[in-house]
């Protein structure tokens, strides 16, 4: 399950139509890195990439160059490209600055956020229930980016919304390759509570609580999740 509003909220804060070939592209192959059908370490050849997902080799070159500065992708000369491995001490830094930037980015939601911004934060999680039901770890992925720059795009600072987006992407394969080595009942239970857990700061923020926005924040973002270091520790 794909959530059609989070490719639109991303674009917004960057400078990458959706309409565009090369947008299209980057979008399908962060996907399947995040998600790991694309897996850590796998060498990636542009002329089958272009055949896998119906694009020149231009689009698939132009969205490769994002994906490395974003750090997803490694580009060597004379080796190719290949997708980053997971590296625990890149995850915990991520993270680390997940915390710092999104905790302040709330408390500007809170602050000066619209209504129909608000409203916008609120139905990303709409499809919450039925993703978390189906284990669909496509469908928490879009929906978790999607409310977390509809957060950034309120706070009204496009730097720092762009400094999420980034942030976002590189931290999200590593949640869902710690979920995919959780019991599936164990995994639908907290994935109920982190859902619960977002509602609730959709509440502070459309209360104009700045405080109980920023502390909300750091309930959502959590330390840095102990099943995610034992997973890659124990890779």
């Amino acid at each position: 399950m794909a959530n059609p509003r989070q490719p639109d909220a991303a674009a917004r804060l960057d400078e990458w139509s959706p309409r565009l070939l090369k947008s299209r592209l980057y979008q399908r192959l962060l996907v399947d890195i995040i998600i790991g059908t694309l897996a850590p370490g796998e060498q990636l050849d542009e002329n089958a990439l272009a055949r896998r997902y119906g694009g020149g080799l231009a689009g698939i070159r132009e969205a490769l160059a994002r994906l490395a500065l974003e750090g997803l992708v490694v580009r060597r000369a004379r080796v190719g490209t290949s997708v980053a491995p997971l590296d625990l001490v890149g995850a915990r830094e991520a993270f680390e600055a997940r915390r710092l930037i999104e905790v302040h980015c709330a408390g500007l939601a809170a602050q000066h956020g619209t209504e129909a911004q608000i409203a916008a934060i609120r139905a990303t999680l709409d499809d919450g229930e039925a993703a978390v039901s189906d284990n669909d770890s496509a469908g928490l992925a879009a929906m978790d980016e999607a409310f977390h720059v509809a957060v950034a795009a309120a706070s009204g600072n496009r730097t720092l919304a762009k400094m999420v987006v980034t942030l976002h992407h590189q931290t999200a394969r590593y949640w869902l390759y710690a979920m995919r080595a959780t019991p599936m009942s164990v995994g639908a239970e907290d994935g109920l509570v982190a859902l619960n857990e977002h509602r609730t700061l959709a509440e502070t923020i459309g209360r104009h609580d700045v405080a109980a926005a920023r502390a909300e924040m750091l309930t959502v973002l959590g330390d840095f999740p102990a099943e995610m270091k034992r997973t890659l520790e124990g890779r």
